[in-house]
C-alpha cells in the first residue's frame, strides 16, 4: 500500500499526512484530535505558548485522541537589537497604533528558559512526537528526547540544513519549500537564497540524507500527496489546507481572505515579525516594505506589532492582520478535518487505480 513505509510505521500511523504545528492558536485539541483520529498526525503549535497553556492543551488532546500526535517548538532566538532599531521601528508604527488606540509596549527579552519548560512538559507527558522549526537542537537534547521513545522532526530549506537535521540525530526532516505559508524554517545562510520550490527540494534531499524526507509546501490534496511521495518523499507536512478547516482555531478574517484570495496575492514578508513568511498581501504589508530590511529581527518585531495585529483582527481589519498562507489558496477548502484526510486519501487511491 502506499501509504505504508518507514514514517507511519515509525510513529505508528496509519496515513504520512502531517497537520503543520501553525502557532498563534491555530492547532486547536479538536483538529489535531480530528486528523489523528482519522489516520494522519495532528500538531499542536505550540511555539508561544507558555508552560502552562502547552500542558493544558497536551492533556486536552489525550482526552479527545489515543492516537498519536505530536508538539512543535521553536529553537529560542534573541538578536542584539539596538534601541535606535526599536525607536525607529515604532515611529513606522506610530500611525497603526494611533488608529487603533494602542499605545507603545515595552519589549522586554523572552524568558530564556520557556524553551527548557517546553522540553520538559513534552518529556513529562510523554508526547509521542516533538517538532522543531528555526534551528536545530543540540545532540544532547535530541538524545534526552529519544531515549523516552519520542520521535525528533526537524525542519530544513536546504539540502545543507537536512544534512544538519540528519547530523544532529534527527529521526525525520521537514522539506518547507517555497510555496509554504507562514514562517520560514531557514537557519543556515540566507532565506532569500534558500527559497527552493517543493518539487525541487525534495528529490534533491532525498538523495543526500537515510532519514525519512517530509514534503512541505503548496500541498493541499491528492495530487500533492502523490507527488511528493513520488519525488522520494515518506510523508507530506499541511499547513494552509488544514487551516480553513472546521476545527481551526484561525481568526474569522483569516479563513475568509484565504478561501477568497488566489496564488498572485501571497508575498514573503518580515513587516510582521521581523523573519521572512508568506502570507497573502494587505495594506499593512505594501506600507512597510520600503523599511523592512531596517526593521528589528525577530522576535522583537513580532513584538511590536503583536497588539496592532490583535486589535486590528478585533476590529475586523484584515489590511493590518497577517494573514499567513500557502500559494496554493485556490484549493483551500472549508470542511471537517477529518474528511479532508479521507478525501486526500480517496483521492490518491483514484490516481494510482488510474495510472
Amino acid at each position: 500500500m502506499w501509504h505504508e513505509n518507514r514514517f507511519t510505521k515509525k510513529l505508528g500511523i496509519q496515513y504520512p499526512i502531517i497537520q503543520a504545528g501553525m502557532a498563534g492558536g491555530i492547532t486547536t485539541p479538536g483538529l489535531i484530535a480530528a486528523v489523528s483520529n482519522a489516520g494522519g498526525l495532528g500538531t499542536l503549535g505550540a511555539g508561544y505558548m507558555s508552560p502552562e497553556q502547552m500542558t493544558k492543551a497536551i492533556r486536552k488532546i489525550k482526552e479527545l485522541t489515543n492516537q498519536h500526535f505530536g508538539v512543535n517548538i521553536f529553537i529560542p532566538e534573541m538578536p542584539e537589537v539596538a534601541e535606535k532599531e526599536i525607536e525607529k521601528a515604532n515611529e513606522l508604527l506610530r500611525p497603526f497604533r494611533e488608529e487603533l488606540k494602542l499605545k507603545e509596549p515595552e519589549v522586554t527579552k523572552p524568558k530564556t528558559n520557556l524553551f527548557d519548560k517546553q522540553i520538559e512538559i513534552i518529556l513529562e507527558e510523554r508526547v509521542p512526537v516533538c517538532s522543531f522549526t528555526f534551528g536545530v537542537p543540540s545532540k544532547q537534547r535530541v538524545h534526552q528526547l529519544k531515549q523516552e521513545n519520542i520521535v525528533v522532526m526537524g525542519t530544513a530549506t536546504t539540502v545543507k540544513e537536512a544534512i544538519i537535521n540528519e547530523e544532529n540525530g534527527l529521526d525525520m526532516v521537514v522539506m518547507q519549500g517555497s510555496e509554504a505559508g507562514g514562517h520560514r524554517g531557514t537557519f543556515s545562510g540566507s532565506y532569500d537564497k534558500s527559497m527552493i520550490g517543493t518539487m525541487s527540494l525534495v528529490p534533491q534531499a532525498a538523495d543526500h540524507v537515510d532519514i525519512p524526507v517530509i514534503a512541505a509546501g503548496g500541498i493541499m490534496d491528492g495530487r500533492g500527496v502523490l507527488a511528493a511521495l513520488t519525488l522520494g518523499a515518506e510523508a507530506v507536512q499541511m499547513g494552509t489546507a488544514f487551516l480553513t478547516s472546521m476545527e481551526s482555531g484561525a481568526k474569522k478574517l483569516h479563513i475568509e481572505k484565504i478561501l477568497d484570495s488566489i496564488e498572485e496575492q501571497t508575498v514573503i514578508t518580515q513587516a510582521f515579525s521581523g523573519k521572512p513568511a508568506r502570507g497573502i498581501q494587505n495594506e499593512f504589508i505594501t506600507r512597510m516594505a520600503p523599511y523592512e530590511q531596517n526593521l528589528p529581527g525577530y522576535p522583537v518585531q513580532n513584538i511590536l506589532t503583536k497588539e496592532i495585529r490583535n486589535e486590528a483582527a478585533k476590529q475586523n481589519r484584515p489590511e493590518w492582520v497577517h494573514i499567513w498562507s500557502g500559494q496554493s489558496v485556490r484549493l483551500s477548502k472549508r470542511q471537517p478535518a477529518g474528511e479532508m484526510i479521507r478525501d486526500i486519501v480517496s483521492q490518491v487511491d483514484v490516481l494510482l487505480k488510474n495510472r
